[in-house]
């Protein structure tokens, strides 16, 4: 049996859980209040650090999950997410409208990577 080994937890919540060669980040937000576009290049910023800190990369992201407060910002969201992606490695991905835990938050994004 893999280990589980689970990283920057809070008694809530861990931002990433690892089991064996698959990388797990919880839904990342950032900047509450800022643009769109601040908010999806801070939250793509965590995601490179929490990957790297597991030894991986976004090229071996394997899905995206991504949350918007408002779908009219998803052009927005994806100038960004484009400029970041790693191309040749474009992640599954599905992106939809919820209403987000705090008000300020227009964007979450939620990875599973292989390491």
């Amino acid at each position: 049996m893999s280990n589980i080994t689970r990283s920057h937890s809070n008694g809530r919540m861990s931002q990433m859980v690892v089991h064996g060669d698959t990388i797990y980040l919880a839904g990342q937000v950032a900047a509450e209040g800022e643009s769109v576009t601040a908010q999806t290049t801070g939250i793509l910023k965590q995601i490179d650090d929490l990957l790297a800190e597991a030894g991986s990369d976004k090229s071996k992201i394997l899905m995206a999950t991504i949350w918007l407060d408002d779908m009219s910002d998803f052009a927005e969201m994806n100038a960004v997410w484009d400029g970041w992606v790693s191309k040749g490695n474009e992640p599954g991905r599905a992106a939809g409208s919820a209403h987000l835990a705090t008000a300020g938050f227009k964007v979450e994004i939620m990875i599973t990577a292989a390491k």
